[in-house]
């Protein structure tokens, strides 16, 4: 979960494990895990780690990715990163312009 500049405790939350488990990589009941860190490597092959880390924490038409997958919503997290996918990685300004 590095791609994504999470934090300890935002990998436990989202694993939904003990800080302890996490640190012993103990994780291999995870099932989501696999499934997470393929569609991210993908993803972060296609688009850069930067970009993938600045997304992760972007308000999109969904929120932002990092409150589904807080939220263990997973589904809508690879919705999410198909939307960002589809629009070419291209992050979509949302700030005010300076006068």
């Amino acid at each position: 979960m590095e791609l994504l500049g999470l934090s300890e405790d935002e990998l436990c939350r989202i694993l939904d494990v003990e800080p302890l488990t996490l640190l012993s990589g103990q994780l291999d009941h995870r099932m989501e895990l696999p499934i997470l860190l393929g569609l991210i490597d993908e993803a972060s092959e296609r688009a850069g780690r930067a970009l993938l880390r600045r997304w992760v924490r972007a308000s999109g038409p969904a929120g932002r990715p990092l409150d589904l997958l807080l939220g263990r919503d997973f589904g809508a997290f690879e919705d999410a990163l198909g939307e960002f996918a589809s629009s070419g990685f291209v992050l979509r300004g949302g700030g005010r312009r300076a006068r």
